[in-house]
């Protein structure tokens, strides 16, 4: 039989997500983007926590602009999880599902008796994700999984920023966001391994290790080179084991962004000879802090602009730093269209980022918008009805 190209590769995949915040719902939402069909499962009298999250207090349409990003393309279902109707219909929910999201605390789940245990004697052939913040074992086991605390926690925060500065978390929450990226890669492996092999699993992540993963190549380096600990050059730091001139540096106008590469090369391309006495590569970390004073003094006598045209046509890595107004306006940008417009049901209109993902050269969109509390139950539960009735 042909295959419709057109196709998503998870349409016919049904997703629960029970998970709150940006984790959890993040994964789900790649999912969604794939062509998996996406139930959000939330209290009727608040919904997911999320909602209320805000972000500069930006608010749209009675929710948050952050949940609205990380929960589009889903639908909603209101259930109260102690109400023994609404857990029955839960219940037959997971027994139709392929793949079930959750982020609760350690414990919650067992409580509610949706743990992966009940939940696959249900389904056996369910892929159950879940997110807790240390692990499921440890000392560290009932923390907040928060993303500040993890990042602070992982060693991060001080690879962050230069020497003289306190230790700085990424301006982001990297640690939420790795997790669901680590879960969706586990549960798309637990789907492939049910299709080969007919059996479902539990795949399990957490902020720290998520977060671990993320300095894997910085960790190895301290794991193997006698527990020295990763010094931050003094200034223009960008990379703790890189030497010079990796970093952003001011110009007359602006900043650019310098890679790695030689020093002596760069000297030459910028007219300055200073740079011309360090021809021993070991120099370029030993006294990188030297080096970079030098280069920077020597980039803010110009604009920007004249020292890309140097660099740029002898494939020095460099770099203009944009702002996001001069990002979104560059052709660049306008070439991958990444934004897209997405609707609720009664109009209200978001722009957001689209999946990132390319299959076959096509580029996922969607204009389903975040659902409001509850809003598909009535078509959840005609579903469920006449699923009994054939």
């Amino acid at each position: 039989m042909k295959r419709n190209v057109a196709e998503r590769p998870l349409e016919g995949i049904l997703v629960l997500d029970f998970s709150q915040f940006l984790s959890g719902p993040s994964a789900a939402l790649r999912l969604a983007d794939l062509g998996a069909r996406v139930i959000k499962v939330e209290r009727p009298q608040g919904g997911d926590i999320c909602r209320t999250l805000y972000i500069s207090n930006l608010e749209l349409d009675g929710d948050s602009t952050l949940f609205h990003s990380i929960n589009r393309n889903k639908e909603s279902f209101a259930a109260d999880l102690k109400n023994l109707e609404d857990m029955a219909d839960v219940k037959e929910l997971i027994r139709k599902a392929d793949v079930l999201i959750q982020n609760f605390r350690p414990g919650v789940m067992e409580r509610l008796g949706l743990h992966y245990d009940a939940v696959k004697a249900l389904n056996p052939g369910i892929i159950y994700g879940e997110i807790t913040g240390y692990g499921p074992t440890g000392p560290w086991k009932n923390k907040p999984g928060q993303d500040l605390l993890v990042q602070s926690l992982s060693g991060l925060t001080w690879l962050n920023g230069d020497q003289w500065q306190p230790p700085t978390p990424l301006g982001l929450a990297a640690a939420d966001m790795m997790a669901g990226a680590h879960l969706v890669q586990g549960i798309l492996a637990g789907l492939v391994r049910r299709g080969i092999h007919g059996v479902g699993c539990q795949v399990e992540v957490s902020l720290l290790e998520s977060t671990l993963d993320l300095q894997f190549e910085v960790l190895t380096t301290y794991l193997n080179d006698g527990g020295m600990q990763p010094e931050r050059a003094s200034m223009n730091n960008a990379h703790a084991y890189l030497g010079a001139p990796y970093g952003i540096y001011e110009t007359a106008d602006g900043y650019i962004a310098l890679a790695m590469g030689s020093v002596t090369e760069l000297g030459r391309l910028l007219d300055c000879p200073a740079l011309s006495r360090f021809e021993d590569s070991k120099t370029w970390l030993d006294r990188r802090d030297e080096i970079k004073a030098i280069i920077a003094g020597h980039l803010i006598t110009a604009d920007t602009r004249e020292w890309l045209d140097r660099l740029a046509p002898s494939d020095y890595g460099c770099a203009d730093v944009l702002r996001w107004d001069q990002l979104l306006g560059h052709d660049a940008f306008q070439a991958l269209q990444m934004v897209q417009t997405v609707y609720r049901s009664n109009g209200t209109a978001l722009r957001t980022t689209r999946c990132p993902i390319r299959i076959d050269g096509e580029v996922y969109t969607s204009q389903k918008g975040s659902p409001t509390i509850g809003e598909d139950n009535g078509s959840i539960r005609s579903m469920l009805r006449e699923v009994e009735n054939k």
